[in-house]
């Protein structure tokens, strides 16, 4: 059975092929399976918004769909940027300056304890719903160290890998990752 994806995110796309890959027949992004489709984020939770974006596509292709919500939860700004990660700068949102306004919100933190959550659901045809959350701990750093990965990877430091997601590896970070996490519980719940 073919597995659509409720995303174009080539780095979401690329891991979630590398850990699913055998359990369907085939995996494939929106664009693959022909679907242009933007679904709002109107949820106020990360299983929420995934479930509006998978259970969309679902009934648009007829096939199950996987939708990923995930972003980075501070503890000292009280959960946030939290669901609104990804627009956290507002109308000028982009990487570079989610960070910038992250930075200047976390200036005379102490407290500087942080995690990225990211919730998974996947939609049957049959109108059931499965969900898998994974997260992963660190800090946030008073400066950017390292320029791979993308959105918040140059300023969270993992308390896994020992140094930022910017400064890690592909498969340093997806093997720590919140996504890979909960890849792997989904993939526990749909194998037994």
């Amino acid at each position: 059975m073919e597995l659509i994806l409720a995303t174009n995110n080539k780095h979401k796309i690329v891991e979630i092929k590398s850990i699913l890959g055998n359990s369907f027949s085939g995996i494939l992004s929106l664009s693959d399976a022909g679907l242009d489709i933007d679904v709002e984020e109107t949820g106020t939770t990360f299983a929420e918004n995934a479930y509006l974006k998978a259970s969309a596509v679902c009934k648009l292709s007829g096939k199950p769909a996987l939708a990923d919500d995930s972003g980075l939860e501070v503890d000292a700004l009280g959960g946030a940027p939290g669901v609104y990660s990804a627009r956290y700068a507002g109308e000028d949102q982009n990487d570079e300056n989610n960070i910038k306004k992250l930075l200047s919100a976390m200036k005379n933190e102490t407290d500087r304890q942080a995690s990225f959550t990211s919730v998974l659901c996947l939609c049957y045809p049959d109108g059931r719903a499965i969900y898998a959350t994974g997260k992963t701990y660190g800090k946030i750093l008073v400066e950017k160290a390292g320029v791979g990965g993308f959105g918040y990877d140059p300023v969270f430091y993992s308390n896994d890998l020992k140094k930022s997601f910017g400064e890690a590896t592909a498969e340093e970070k997806n093997s720590v990752s919140h996504r890979s996490r909960a890849l792997h519980t989904l993939l526990e719940k749909i194998n037994l």
